[in-house]
């Protein structure tokens, strides 16, 4: 498996792109402030990118089952490499929040279509293999960070989007001399899979509390991004290097998860893990609200455990409700119902935090999650 020039070109291009992701994301609000003078549009760099990311999930996922997988991956490369020469020649924040929704383009086929493609390829062991590459971007993202920091040392910041530039366009040029294009047509199936179809698959009780626990994931993935760090900061006065940490010790989590839970979910099933995930999850955020010491990084890390394999059980789960020639699309609709989460989740959680606290916000979301897991045990 390891031998095979697919599954190597994937996992080496979006593991150098990661690491270039990592290093910028932490220099891009200060670039915001370095041009408008202020951190007022702050907030937009998140927005930018996940509203296209969110829209072009569908299109994206549906044109690359009827053209392939991999000139859709070139061009997602593409667009980030230019998205790493907007970043370094802008003059203005008005290019960078554009450049960010350029980068949600670019990235949405990344995240997307590669697991789609490696589900064809690999059938049998499809948990493992997407596993591998899901867990091959968060190491990309654990790192990035870290290099970040030493080439900063050696050059400008500015620099630095050059660099991630670079290892976009690496990543474009892997997949063009690598990847297969998997040929997902089939005889005599013309049907598609839009968004319209998409919502009538709603009707059916299992894709419904599948893509409702998809969203809650997603809502997870970004208030541990956001508003959890910012909660350890000020409610549990955490220093810069206990969120350092805090952020490592999230990224190593979610791809030691899907490493390890690949084989088992090809082998027992997807249900099972997703159910675990959640409630892992959700037991680990029970235990963050209930503890004021550095004991709570341990609890997060075991919340971010069960997200991590909630993710992959749910990501294989969804794939195979569909045939080949729909794979690309459904992929994108995992990545919709996720972007909708991540995007609409964490304000809505602050929200609840501001007119009560932020404990008990992590409360309700972690209900809400062991609601989701006993519906699954009776639906799925």
């Amino acid at each position: 498996m390891f031998k095979d020039r697919t599954l190597l070109g994937l996992i080496s291009a979006v593991f150098l792109m990661m690491i270039g992701v990592g290093m910028i994301v932490a220099l891009l609000p200060q670039r915001i402030v370095d041009l408008d003078g202020n951190g007022k549009n702050i907030g937009y760099l998140a927005s930018a990118f996940a509203l296209s990311y969110i829209l072009f999930q569908i299109p994206i996922g549906n044109l690359s089952d009827k053209f392939g997988f991999k000139p859709f991956l070139v061009i997602g490369y593409f667009l980030c490499c230019i998205t790493g020469l907007l970043f370094y020649f802008s003059h203005s924040s008005n290019t960078i929040f554009g450049a960010r929704f350029l980068q949600g383009i670019g990235e949405a086929p990344i995240w997307a279509l590669a697991p789609a493609l490696l589900s064809i390829k690999f059938p049998l062991t499809k948990g493992k293999v997407m596993g591998i590459y899901n867990a091959a971007i968060h190491l990309g993202l654990t790192l990035g960070p870290i290099t970040g920091v030493l080439l900063t040392k050696v050059w400008q910041n500015n620099e630095v989007f050059l660099v991630y530039a670079f290892v976009c366009f690496l990543g474009a040029v892997l997949i063009t001399l690598f990847v297969e294009n998997m040929d997902t047509k089939e005889p005599q199936m013309t049907e598609s899979l839009d968004l319209n179809n998409l919502f009538i698959l709603l009707k059916d009780r299992k894709t419904l509390i599948s893509l409702m626990g998809i969203t809650i994931y997603g809502t997870g993935y970004g208030i541990f991004l956001s508003t959890i760090p910012a909660f350890l900061i000020e409610a549990r006065s955490f220093s810069s290097l206990h969120i350092g940490i805090f952020f490592s010790l999230f990224y190593v989590a979610i791809s030691l998860s899907q490493i390890i839970s690949g084989p088992f979910t090809d082998r027992f099933g997807r249900k099972l893990f997703m159910i675990v995930g959640l409630s892992m999850a959700a037991a680990g955020a029970i235990m963050a609200s209930l503890i004021n010491t550095l004991w709570i990084l341990s609890a997060l890390t075991f919340a971010s455990l069960g997200l991590g394999i909630f993710y992959l059980s749910s990501m294989t789960f969804l794939n195979e409700t569909v045939a080949n020639h729909l794979k690309g699309t459904i992929s994108g609709a995992y990545y919709l119902f996720w972007g909708v989460g991540m995007f609409f989740g964490p304000p809505i959680l602050t929200m609840i935090a501001d007119y009560t606290t932020f404990d008990f916000s992590l409360m309700l979301y972690s209900f809400v999650m062991l609601v989701i897991a006993c519906l699954m045990k009776i639906i799925l």
